[in-house]
């Protein structure tokens, strides 16, 4: 089957902080991806910016190495490759100083009526620096925008004063806050199936599911990035954002149409509808860990301490939780969502556990009866799996068990599944924000999470340890237990 490739309006797109870790590893080989399947504009350019001294020919070159680090060889033809970098510039600029500013307005100036994206791949502290600079030099048009990555402030606070300090450049309907899983195949195809298909939605309510599960789990430790992460923790860095948003797009009415608005005001309702965790329900709702030394990934590795370089550090790795939301649709069922390093698979995936049958007809010898298990795999192999009691073939009575109804995107499909940064950088040049966080949103995501980061920091209890390579803390197994359910165990990879 071959994906149909809609081209977008001839654009300029501008990455600031373009010879950081972000820009080679998924902006420019998810550009050149998507000018390979000729979506891209003859005459767009790309310019990249950043404070380092560079010229055109040097960042071309850095852009082929990323290229020949992230892309297939099979995709690298030397035609497609000279095409790609022809398009690509590159201005130095501060980003607190005016040093630079003047020569990235005489490389844009000429092409004011182009669609034209800043993408700000660079600390959330410099994105307020960088937007009065594009305002002062009259560089923001009526058909530019912006794209900010996360975090996107550290409390609700921070974040507000974020927002202010973009929002005095940028109108709201020009600010792009990304969230890369938002982008993924598989968390579109979550509305698909609920909303294209008359099997799950007269389903989809407390009267049928039992829980929901959520979880982000990854293999790496913080790999050289400790001295970030000890002031982000895994609360922050997957919940607030990435996590919180899946548990909309499961939970959330049906929009009135797939419009951006109409989308991101179901999900504002239900963030708006998550019970608080206050000092009653905290300790029992809610834990975190710290991974010690153990084995990961086909070896030993350190504790977070030892990356860390320091003898304590109240920063979680993990993070477990229920959640549970004030509406008729959802009252009585529970969202577990969990998140950390150094664990034994790199993991992502959502599972809607049905409620069981309320008697079996096929008596003790037929065997134990499964809840039917809706899984939706977000990394790796992407797809979605049903699980789903069946008759063990062959003579002899009545067995059941449990088996899968399984589709993989890559086997149904037969291409190659584009990664996020590819559909959300054509959305942003399109001006489809449908995908991408509204104000409103992160304010009421940070009203949710601002009260459990207070408690951690007035307590002067320490993250759970537990050893790398395992599931997290023995409490995150009692968290789930307590209520006389476990956790889905993803295979491990």
């Amino acid at each position: 089957m071959t994906p149909r490739t809609i081209p977008v309006d001839v654009f300029d797109l501008i990455v600031f902080g373009a010879t950081g870790d972000l820009a080679q590893r998924k902006l420019l080989p998810a550009l050149f991806h998507r000018d390979v399947q000729g979506q891209i504009p003859p005459s767009a350019r790309i310019i990249g910016s950043s404070r380092r001294a560079m010229t055109r020919e040097a960042f071309r070159a850095f852009a082929l190495a990323s290229i020949e680090t992230h892309v297939s060889e099979d995709e690298r033809k030397p035609d497609t490759c000279k095409r790609f970098l022809d398009r690509l510039d590159y201005v130095a600029a501060e980003a607190s100083q005016e040093s630079g500013w003047n020569d990235l307005e005489k490389v844009l100036k000429p092409h004011a009526d182009r669609i034209r994206v800043f993408y700000l791949a660079v600390g959330p502290d410099l994105f307020g620096p960088i937007c009065e600079r594009l305002g002062s030099h009259n560089l923001v048009t009526p058909n530019s925008r912006v794209v900010v990555e996360k975090p996107l402030g550290k409390n609700g606070a921070s974040a507000k004063a974020l927002n202010e300090q973009i929002g005095r450049i940028f109108p709201e309907p020009s600010i792009y806050r990304i969230d890369h899983y938002l982008g993924k195949e598989t968390v579109q195809n979550l509305m698909a199936l609920r909303f294209a298909n008359a099997l799950f939605e007269p389903v989809w309510n407390a009267a049928h599911i039992d829980n929901v599960q959520i979880t982000v789990a990854e293999t790496l430790g913080v790999e050289g990035r400790a001295g970030y992460y000890d002031t982000a923790g895994a609360l922050r860095d997957m919940v607030q954002n990435h996590m919180l948003q899946l548990l909309c797009l499961v939970a959330m009415e049906p929009p009135t149409s797939i419009e951006a608005d109409s989308v991101r005001d179901e999900k504002l309702k239900i963030l708006q509808s998550l019970k608080p965790l206050t000092d009653g329900t905290l300790a029992s709702q809610i834990v975190r860990g710290q991974y010690r030394a153990g084995a990961s990934a086909g070896g030993a590795v350190p504790g977070y301490l030892e990356e860390l370089g320091s003898d304590i550090s109240k920063t979680e790795t993990y993070v477990a939780l229920k959640a549970e939301i004030g509406s008729w649709r959802w009252n009585g069922v529970p969202f577990y969502l969990r998140s950390g390093k150094r664990l034994p698979s790199r993991l992502s995936e959502i599972v809607v556990e049905f409620k069981p049958v309320p008697y079996s007809v096929f008596g003790t010898s037929a065997g134990n009866i499964a809840s039917n298990t809706l899984v939706i795999r977000l990394q790796p192999d992407e797809g979605v799996k049903l699980m789903l009691m069946i008759k063990d073939p062959g003579p002899g009575g009545m067995r059941l068990r449990q088996v899968p109804l399984d589709m993989s995107f890559a086997d149904a499909f037969g291409v190659r599944n584009p990664d996020a940064y590819e559909r959300l950088l054509m959305d942003v040049v399109r001006g489809n924000q449908t995908l991408f966080m509204r104000r409103d949103e992160v304010t009421a995501a940070w009203n949710w999470i601002d009260p459990i980061l207070d408690y951690w920091r007035e307590s002067p209890e320490l993250p759970k340890p537990y050893t790398a390579g395992t599931w997290g803390p023995t409490a995150a197994v009692a968290l789930i237990e307590r209520d006389g359910r476990t956790w889905h165990e993803g295979e491990v990879a």
